[in-house]
């Protein structure tokens, strides 16, 4: 999205979040006056940052229940002692933007790190830094990448972690910032020990606008959450969560009668986002996708795979696949044209920019996961089961070593046909290559719009990568077009990196591989990639976070875990991170 002064208050009249412009420097004195009690309790933050822009993000806490407008200033500078003040300036802010705000600033210098800090009523933030974007010829671009932080399930040390980091130009976080459960709720069981319970007046699943905005309020007084913003700009996605679980343009899964109307909470949710998020406003809320130049190195292109066009998810229990019919119809309801991911606008803005763009790497930071996780079917099946078991409180145990048995012999299967055995059976091969798609809810449920932008960037000569979050496990995948693309059937269109978790647990929840210990973990996880065709590395256990540094020569994901999010101490897992790599013009993960 371009940005000129007339989208700029377009956007502002929208009323997603006070948002003011700074030019530079005013004639406004950064004063000490101390009228009304009032706290900066939630840090501050900075984000979407251009070649000559930045946002700027705090929120001012009035202690007086009464108050109704507070005087808030601001600072920017190019030292940490603000000796060289480039911008100031201040405005009022209110309740009616949960007295948040939000300070776009104008006129910057490329790739120029700035400090920043605000004042109210005699009180000083924190001092937060952002980076702006650079031009022209660059060598490298690292980002770090997060998503998928639950408050109730255990410490934010992920993001202890990325405050840590001194050499990131930005943190991409793509989605599940907050989570919209009560106490209650997914991944709670442990927060009254841990002492991450939501508090009484927030603690049951979020409806309105007051609720959402209270969520985010409480997992913006988290130290290490806030040490995060403050250290590096953020560029966000949301992704469910931010919302309700499963969402799509119409409802979601966790959506239910007696909650009102969807669109109405969909409303409250994403203006909370926006008020929240150091996030530019934009005139429609719905359309959050835009594009960030990092020199003519990276195009980074961040998508909505959510809220603006998704097509409701695909079940398997709408399908008889004991028949083949039943089966037709699934296989022709999953790569039917008409399913939309994207939508055709924001599809065709991505398959226009990336064939026109001359910068080295594609890189499209997004939700959920590309790779084909097609599962064998018996496998599929049975964690169906498992998991419906689990949902109804029931003996999993039985499930478990079933399922334990289940993949041990389909590998030992697999393995053989990958070594070309020539006593592998018809009826072998085919329990091994009967594969469905795991989860409906990626894109493998949407695999029309897949094929279209895999087609693209391999017609286009592109180097794609694909950043997802959404799983809570890592992953790096192929990605491959189908047979019938009509662009260039069975090649790879580039790779894909997914990040880990801040704190959501994982697949191992559900396959009980963290009470079986490590060997058990590293076995499975040893299956899974040999019986997923496209999957090059999987972390079925840890919580972390990934950097992917770009050079004109290479892509280069590293896996960062903490040993754990239990616990108020831990240390990196050295010994569990994993580094792989694509090479500019070759499409292929690379260890």
């Amino acid at each position: 999205m371009t940005f000129t002064r007339r989208n700029f208050l377009k956007a502002s009249a929208a009323g997603f979040g006070v948002a003011v412009l700074s030019l530079g420097l005013t004639a406004c004195r950064f004063d000490d006056d101390d009228i009304l009690d009032v706290s900066f309790a939630h840090g501050v933050a900075s984000g979407d940052p251009l070649a000559d822009s930045l946002i700027l993000w705090t929120r001012v806490t009035p202690l007086d229940p009464t108050t109704t407008s507070i005087k808030v200033q601001w600072q920017a500078a190019t030292d940490p002692n603000f000796a060289n003040i480039s911008h100031n300036g201040e405005t009022h802010i209110s309740a009616a933007t949960d007295f948040t705000l939000k300070v776009d600033l104008q006129g910057l210098n490329a790739n120029t790190t700035y400090y920043y800090r605000f004042k109210s009523n005699g009180k000083t933030s924190p001092i937060g830094v952002g980076k702006t974007l650079p031009t022209g010829s660059i060598d490298k671009v690292k980002f770090a990448v997060i998503s998928c932080a639950n408050y109730p399930a255990g410490f934010f040390h992920v993001y202890g972690e990325i405050a840590k980091q001194t050499d990131i130009d930005a943190v991409l976080h793509l989605g599940d910032y907050i989570y919209e459960y009560g106490n209650d709720g997914y991944a709670t069981e442990d927060a009254g020990i841990l002492g991450r319970l939501l508090p009484e007046d927030n603690s049951d699943e979020i409806i309105s606008l007051a609720d959402y905005r209270n969520r985010y309020a409480h997992y913006r007084t988290d130290s290490n959450l806030q040490a995060a913003h403050s250290n590096c700009a953020f560029i966000t996605v949301w992704d469910d969560h931010e919302i309700t679980n499963d969402t799509w343009r119409n409802g979601a899964e966790n959506h239910n009668e007696g909650e009102g109307e969807f669109s109405e909470r969909k409303l409250h949710a994403l203006q909370a986002y926006f008020e929240w998020m150091p996030i530019r406003n934009v005139a429609d809320k719905e359309r959050i996708y835009r594009r960030f130049e990092f020199g003519n190195l990276v195009s980074l292109y961040m998508l909505d795979t959510r809220v603006l066009a998704r097509d409701e998810q695909l079940s398997y229990a709408d399908f008889d696949l004991t028949s083949a019919q039943g089966q037709s119809d699934f296989a022709n309801a999953l790569s039917s044209p008409s399913r939309a991911l994207l939508g055709n606008e924001q599809l065709t803005w991505l398959t226009d920019g990336m064939t026109t763009s001359n910068s080295k790497w594609q890189v499209l930071g997004q939700q959920v996961l590309m790779t084909k996780m097609h599962l064998p079917f018996e496998v599929l099946q049975l964690l169906v089961s498992l998991q419906i078991s689990q949902a109804n409180g029931g003996d999993t145990n039985a499930l478990l070593a079933q399922a334990s048995a289940l993949f041990a012999e389909l590998a030992q299967i697999k393995g053989r046909v990958l070594a070309g055995d020539p006593s592998v059976t018809d009826a072998e091969r085919a329990r091994v290559d009967t594969t469905a798609p795991y989860n409906l809810d990626a894109w493998d449920g949407y695999a029309y719009e897949r094929e279209v932008l895999l087609g693209t960037a391999i017609a286009a000569q592109k180097n794609l990568v694909v950043l997802a979050g959404d799983t809570h496990n890592g992953w790096a995948g192929q990605l491959v077009t189908d047979a019938a693309n009509p662009i260039a059937a069975l090649q790879n269109a580039g790779v894909e990196f997914a990040t880990s978790s801040v704190s959501s647990p994982g697949l191992e929840e559900y396959l009980a591989l963290n009470t079986q210990g490590p060997e058990v973990t590293a076995q499975m996880e040893q299956v899974i990639a040999l019986l997923v065709n496209d999957l090059i590395y999987n972390n079925l256990v840890d919580r972390g976070y990934l950097t992917v540094t770009f050079t004109p020569e290479q892509a280069t994901a590293k896996w960062n875990y903490v040993s754990s999010i239990k616990t108020a101490s831990y240390e990196m897992q050295t010994e569990r991170s994993k580094e792989l790599r694509m090479l500019a013009g070759q499409p292929v993960i690379q260890g």
